[in-house]
C-alpha cells in the first residue's frame, strides 16, 4: 500500500489508523446523530466504527485499491498528521468508466470553517490529478444546503434529484446528485471556495 497524504491550507488527509485515538475520531462523526444526520445511515457504535476502520485497512490493501476512506486531519493539531486527531472522514469510491463518487463527513463542531470546502478541493485534486479520473459524482440529501454549497462552489452541476434514495430513521429521503468533470477543474472553476 502506499498511503495517500494530501495537504491543504490548513487540512491534511491521510489514512486512517487502527489506534483508539482514531477509533474514537470517527465515532464522534459516524456515532453522532447531528453529524449524521444527512448519511445514508444511522449513528454506530464505537465497536462499529473499530471495524470500519478494520474495513478501510483492508480496502487500502487492495492491490487494485478502488476506495480510498481517509482521515481529515487539522495541520495545526500535530507537526505530523499521523499524529492529528481525525476530526472527519473524506471518501472517493472508483467507479467504471475513469469516475469515482466524493463524499465526506466532519465532526459537527468543526462545521463552519469552510473545512468541507478545502476537504473537497483536496479531493478533486488527487482524483483528478494522480489518479486521473475525468469525472466525479456526488449525493446530497436535498434538505443539506451546506453540502449543496460546497460542492457548487467547487464548481460541481446539480445533474438531478435521486427520488427516495436514502431509507433512515424510518422515512424515505430524497438526494440531488452532483457531477465535475476533470477539464472543468482544470479551468478553475470553483477552485478554492
Amino acid at each position: 500500500m502506499v498511503p495517500v497524504r494530501l495537504t491543504g491550507p490548513r487540512l491534511a488527509i491521510r489514512e486512517f489508523q487502527h489506534t483508539p485515538g482514531d477509533v474514537d475520531a470517527l465515532h464522534a462523526i459516524f456515532g453522532d446523530p447531528e453529524a449524521t444526520r444527512y448519511l445514508p445511515f444511522e449513528p454506530h457504535d464505537r465497536e462499529h466504527c473499530a471495524d470500519q476502520i478494520a474495513q478501510y485497512l483492508e480496502e487500502a490493501l487492495q492491490e487494485e485499491r478502488t476506495v480510498y476512506r481517509l482521515a481529515v486531519t487539522r495541520r495545526a493539531d500535530a507537526d505530523d498528521p499521523a499524529d492529528a486527531t481525525p476530526i472527519g472522514n473524506a471518501a472517493l469510491t472508483l467507479g467504471g468508466r475513469r469516475s469515482a463518487a466524493l463524499g465526506y463527513a466532519l465532526r459537527p463542531d468543526t462545521w463552519g470553517n469552510g473545512y468541507a470546502g478545502e476537504v473537497t478541493a483536496l479531493l478533486c485534486d488527487f482524483a483528478f490529478g494522480p489518479l486521473g479520473l475525468h469525472r466525479l459524482a456526488a449525493l446530497a440529501d436535498v434538505a443539506n444546503t451546506a453540502s449543496a454549497r460546497v460542492l457548487t462552489r467547487a464548481g460541481f452541476q446539480r445533474e438531478g434529484r435521486v427520488r427516495h434514495d436514502v431509507y433512515r430513521g424510518g422515512t424515505w429521503h430524497d438526494s440531488f446528485q452532483y457531477s465535475l468533470l476533470a477539464d472543468e477543474w482544470r479551468a478553475g472553476a470553483g477552485q478554492g471556495g
